[in-house]
């Protein structure tokens, strides 16, 4: 990966990871809040759930105000709508707005991931772009981890500090992406990308979203469960939750870098083996903690590795002017999987034990295995080459008529064919294949690129060749 493209993902990354740092800890923040005012179990959940509502709604909308004003103001409105909301819930305790702020915060949270990963796939080719999108994930989680440190001290402080902290990091996190950047990626051509036509082109993608969203809101939401009823104490499960995240982070850049050198499609057959293999050992290996703790951490790098990986299979099979609202429509299969994986799976553990949670991991990577497999199958033969045949070296006058009569005879041959003599009166040079791309095609252009300059005029051949060649013609 060159220097160039690290110091163009530079600011993005560095706005994230700003940003994730505040949101690592805000969920968290806001539960405790609600449960300490004496809420019911029902207003927290339904708070919390005014996130993931956010989220689905911003992945279905957010795409017309980044084509419409570029990836950095967009980024900074939809920053600054986040550090906005979560000072507003420092001001007012009322759950009705607390639900309120939390379905603008998530709507708006979803509008920074749609930037930050449109901008990571716009900048590179497919040779990179696991390796971006590792770094995208690995800022996120990073930044999450920090977060939950930072809890115990922003509480200690009391009153409202932790959302005045949280509101701060969301403000600085506009200053890498406002000043760092030289260029930044503009599509000129935005092309209609809609849902049908998202899972026609990229089914594969479209699944490995969905899964990634199934497993890593399991993780999250139900792992700890799993882990308390094991007769963890509550340090342990968050030392445990940690190997998670940090397997997550450590194993995500090698991936990456994997998926680059091979085809994606069977990088993602072999994570959701991994993953099932993972899930039968701890169902049937004798565990101890060092043994629990050495396959959570793998878990944790096949589970959060999907997401990436899909979408850079995606990317790499979608238009160049459709990316945004690929991102988009891949972020709410994403969320639409994460909303429904506890519902799903929590009956699953309420049937099999608490051990039906890696029953339920096992189940989906067998899916996701058996899926990719049957798409990679029936994959598009590429179009056969013709076979080589040796011609006699002739004269370009020769090689015209030659031509010219070999389409003749073809057409003699072939009655539904229609006769071509006259058709092709002298044989042309080729387009080049470099220049300016055609107008009606996308193109990833940046702020500081010079204009596509017209393309020179062909020179009109020497008289002396012109005269030969007319000539040599019948």
């Amino acid at each position: 990966m060159s220097r160039q493209l690290l110091a163009m993902a530079l600011a993005p990354l560095l706005g994230l990871f700003i940003l994730g740092i505040g949101n690592g800890f805000l969920a968290t923040v806001i539960t405790l809040r609600l449960d300490a005012a004496g809420e019911s179990p029902v207003v927290i959940g339904w708070v919390s759930s005014a996130y993931f509502i956010g989220l689905a709604m911003g992945a279905m909308l957010n795409d017309r105000l980044l084509l419409r004003i570029g990836h950095i103001r967009a980024y900074g409105s939809f920053a600054s709508l986040v550090a906005v909301t979560v000072l507003l819930q420092g001001l007012v305790a009322e759950p009705w707005a607390w639900f309120t702020l939390r379905l603008i915060g998530g709507w708006a949270t979803v509008g920074v991931y749609l930037v930050i990963e449109s901008w990571l796939l716009a900048s590179g080719d497919a040779r990179v772009r696991g390796r971006l999108l590792a770094l995208y994930m690995i800022s996120l989680y990073a930044a999450g981890v920090l977060g939950q440190l930072l809890l115990g001290v922003t509480e200690a402080m009391g009153g409202q500090s932790s959302f005045m902290v949280i509101g701060l990091l969301a403000s600085l996190s506009v200053l890498p992406m406002a000043m760092i950047p030289r260029v930044s990626p503009l599509i000129e051509k935005a092309e209609p990308l809609s849902p049908l036509r998202l899972v026609t082109l990229t089914p594969t993608g479209v699944m490995g979203s969905f899964g990634s969203g199934l497993m890593v809101a399991a993780v999250y939401s139900l792992l700890p469960l799993y882990l308390q009823r094991t007769g963890l104490p509550v340090d342990r499960i968050g030392q445990m939750m940690a190997v998670v995240v940090l397997g997550a982070m450590l194993l995500q850049y090698p991936v990456g870098r994997w998926s680059d050198r091979h085809d994606r499609q069977l990088v993602l057959i072999l994570i959701g083996a991994f993953c099932t293999l993972i899930s039968a050992a701890v169902l049937w290996l004798p565990l101890h903690q060092g043994v629990l703790a050495g396959l959570l951490f793998l878990l944790g790098g096949g589970v959060f590795s999907l997401y990436p990986v899909a979408v850079g299979h995606a990317a790499d099979r979608a238009p160049a002017g459709a990316l945004v609202r690929m991102s988009q429509g891949l972020l709410l299969i994403n969320a639409i999987g994460s909303a429904i994986s506890p519902p799903l799976i929590s009956p699953v553990m309420g049937l099999l034990g608490d051990a039906g949670l890696f029953w339920a991991f096992g189940a989906v990577g067998v899916f996701l295995v058996a899926f990719f497999g049957w798409r990679r199958s029936v994959r598009p033969a590429p179009i056969p080459v013709a076979p080589f045949s040796a011609s006699t070296p002739m004269s370009s006058a020769g090689a015209e008529l030659a031509v010219t009569e070999e389409w003749v005879q073809g057409a003699l041959e072939h009655e539904h064919v229609e006769d071509l003599s006259g058709a092709f009166p002298e044989v042309e040079v080729a387009e080049p294949l470099v220049g300016p791309p055609p107008q009606d095609q996308p193109h990833i252009a940046y702020y500081d690129e010079a204009p596509d300059e017209e393309a020179a005029t062909e020179e009109a051949p020497p008289a002396d060749e012109a005269a030969l060649t007319d000539a040599a013609r019948p």
